[in-house]
């Protein structure tokens, strides 16, 4: 069968949201849309988002790295969200592996995002509906496109190419050969869903910091010669 999926490399994604915003333009007006944001700037802001990347700082200080960690649904070979959905409303395709939500069937029960372990699911207060990644499923699987356009609007808009789309059942694949190559890695197998997404892990890099590296070059007590008082500063009180 046909398992189409991500396959994500960390070593290469700077954290752009690219992916985010290209997601989010696209399935705004498309099959999976409206994803609305509520209220983007003030205290309490909510919306609905099919891909998002979380950014960690890795290691101590100096020696620090940032990691960019986009995830959106994994569209799992055993995905536990379709069971529990009481009417139907999740499901997964036969034809290409891809899950997704049928908005007609479902009740906003939020069953699926209890049972999803990775926080795919997304409730959309305003058609009380839950959604998630579709793959952009109206475009891999419109004919009228060129072939080449017929992958989900995240892959084309990463100006890296650290995201992939492919079949991962087919060991000659782009997304099959990068996994077997570059020890491609699926996210907490333990959990038993086999999630199709797959990451390339983050290549070790070693840092170079020089002492002087660490002192702030634009110093305006530095540039100009000023000897600092000792005692309490603005600084020392503010922070």
């Amino acid at each position: 069968m046909t398992q189409l999926a991500l396959v994500i490399d960390l070593n290469v994604c700077v954290g752009c949201h690219a992916c985010v915003t290209s997601c989010k333009e696209w399935n705004s007006s498309g099959w999976a849309g409206p994803l609305p944001d509520h209220h983007p700037y003030d205290a309490d802001p909510s919306g609905t988002f099919f891909n998002r990347v979380q950014t960690y700082e890795i290691g101590e200080y100096p020696n620090t790295e940032t990691l960019h960690f986009p995830k959106s649904c994994l569209h799992c070979e055993e995905p536990p969200c379709v069971p529990v959905c009481p009417t139907g409303a999740s499901y997964k395709r036969p034809d290409n592996g891809v899950v997704l939500v049928d908005y007609d069937k479902c009740i906003g029960c939020k069953y699926c995002s209890w049972a999803c372990p990775y926080g795919a699911r997304e409730f959309d207060a305003r058609q009380r509906v839950m959604k998630k990644c579709t793959l952009c499923i109206d475009r891999i699987t419109d004919t009228r496109l060129p072939e080449s356009e017929r992958k989900p609007a995240c892959v084309l808009a990463c100006p890296t190419s650290a995201r992939l789309f492919g079949d991962v059942h087919d060991p000659d694949s782009e997304v099959s050969v990068a996994i077997r190559e570059q020890g491609g890695y699926q996210l907490m197998p333990e959990w038993g869903t086999n999630p199709s997404n797959h990451y390339l892990p983050r290549r070790k890099v070693r840092i170079h910091i020089h002492a002087d590296e660490l002192v702030r070059a634009d110093n305006p007590l530095k540039k100009e010669d000023i000897v600092r008082e000792t005692g309490e500063t603005l600084d020392d009180v503010a922070w």
